[in-house]
C-alpha cells in the first residue's frame, strides 16, 4: 500500500491516539485536526465553523472520530444536547470540506452500534433497521450528517463501533479496578449482549477501511463473537483469579448513572458482516484472547 496522508479528528482520544500510532508505524503521514492552536504537523478546526477544503490539499483520507463522550457526564438535557450537536455539527463541517475537495478523499466517519437501540437477543447486522431511544436517534442524525460528502461522490463509510476493550479507557478501563478486587460481577441481570472489539482490532479495522474505499455505507466494528455481559465478567474474573458473582443491581446503576444506565444495560447482538465478507481477519476473535492480551499489557 502506498504511503498515505491521513487527517484525523479526535486524534488525542483512546481510539484516535492508537490509530495515529498504528498509521505512523506503517509509514503513513498523520495530520491531527485539533481545536486548540495548531502546532507543526497539525491543522486547526472547529466543529461549528467551516473548514476550508484547501486544508485537505494532498490528503488521501479523513478519519472523523471527534465528539463529546457519551459516558463522561450524567445525561442532563444540556449534556444530551452536547452529545448530539458535537457529532452532527462536527460531521457536517468535515463532510462539507471533503465534498468541496478537488480530488477524491476517503471519509471514515465515526458512528456507533447505538444505532440499533436495545434489541435483546435479536441478531443484528448492517441491514438491520434502526432502533429507538436517545442514542439511536443521535446515531441516525450523526450518520445523516455525512450527506454532503456522499452527494459529492466521495467514498464514505460510517464505522459503527461497539464496546472497545482496553485497560486504558472505556467500559473495561472502568471495570478493571473493580474486577481486580473481586467486584466485577454482572451489571443488572448480566443477560444483555455486549458486542465488543479489542482496541487492537478496532484500530486495524479502521485502517482496513481507510485502505478499502470500495467499501461504503455502514460497517459494524465489533468482534465476531458477542457475549452476554455476565459471560465477559466471568472470563475476566477467571483470568484475574477473582470472583465475578456480585452483581450491580439495575436500580443502583440508574441511581448512579441516571439515564445513561439504560444504555449500559441495553442489549445489542451485532455481527460484523461487512468486515467478515470483505476478508478482515481479527487478532482477537474471542473474548478470552482479547482479555488475555489486554491484561498482559499491564
Amino acid at each position: 500500500m502506498p504511503r498515505q496522508r491521513i487527517a484525523i479528528t479526535g486524534a488525542s482520544g483512546l481510539i484516535g491516539g492508537a490509530l495515529s500510532a498504528f498509521l505512523r508505524a506503517r509509514g503513513d503521514e498523520v495530520i491531527p485536526l485539533v481545536r486548540r492552536p495548531a502546532t507543526a504537523g497539525e491543522l486547526q478546526w472547529h466543529p461549528h465553523a467551516p473548514l476550508s477544503p484547501t486544508a485537505l490539499d494532498g490528503v488521501d483520507a479523513v478519519v472523523h472520530l471527534a465528539g463529546a463522550g457519551v459516558g463522561d457526564h450524567r445525561w442532563t438535557p444540556a449534556y444530551k444536547d452536547l452529545i448530539l450537536r458535537s457529532r452532527v455539527d462536527g460531521t457536517v463541517t468535515i463532510a462539507t470540506a471533503v465534498a468541496q475537495c478537488d480530488h477524491l478523499v476517503r471519509l471514515v466517519s465515526g458512528s456507533a452500534i447505538g444505532f440499533y437501540g436495545n434489541r435483546g437477543d435479536e441478531f443484528l447486522d448492517e441491514r438491520s433497521a434502526p432502533g429507538t431511544g436517545f442514542l439511536a436517534e443521535v446515531v441516525r442524525a450523526w450518520e445523516a450528517a455525512t450527506a454532503p460528502a456522499q452527494a459529492a461522490g466521495m467514498p464514505v463509510v460510517m464505522a459503527r463501533t461497539g464496546l472497545v476493550l482496553s485497560a486504558r479507557g472505556g467500559a473495561l478501563g472502568r471495570m478493571l479496578p473493580l474486577a481486580r478486587r473481586g467486584l466485577g460481577g454482572p451489571l443488572g441481570n448480566g443477560r444483555q449482549f455486549w458486542s465488543w472489539i479489542s482496541l487492537t482490532d478496532e484500530v486495524r479495522a479502521l485502517a482496513f477501511l481507510i485502505d478499502r474505499p470500495d467499501i461504503t455505507g455502514a460497517v459494524n466494528l465489533v468482534g465476531p463473537n458477542p457475549h452476554r455481559q455476565r459471560e465477559v465478567a466471568v472470563v475476566l474474573g477467571g483470568l484475574l483469579g477473582k470472583p465475578a458473582s456480585l452483581p450491580a443491581p439495575a436500580i443502583a446503576l440508574r441511581l448512579g448513572l441516571g439515564e445513561f444506565a439504560d444504555d449500559v444495560l441495553s442489549s445489542q447482538r451485532v455481527s460484523p458482516t461487512v468486515l467478515s465478507d470483505n476478508g478482515f481477519a481479527y487478532d482477537h476473535p474471542t473474548i478470552e484472547a482479547a482479555l488475555t492480551a489486554i491484561l498482559a499489557e499491564g
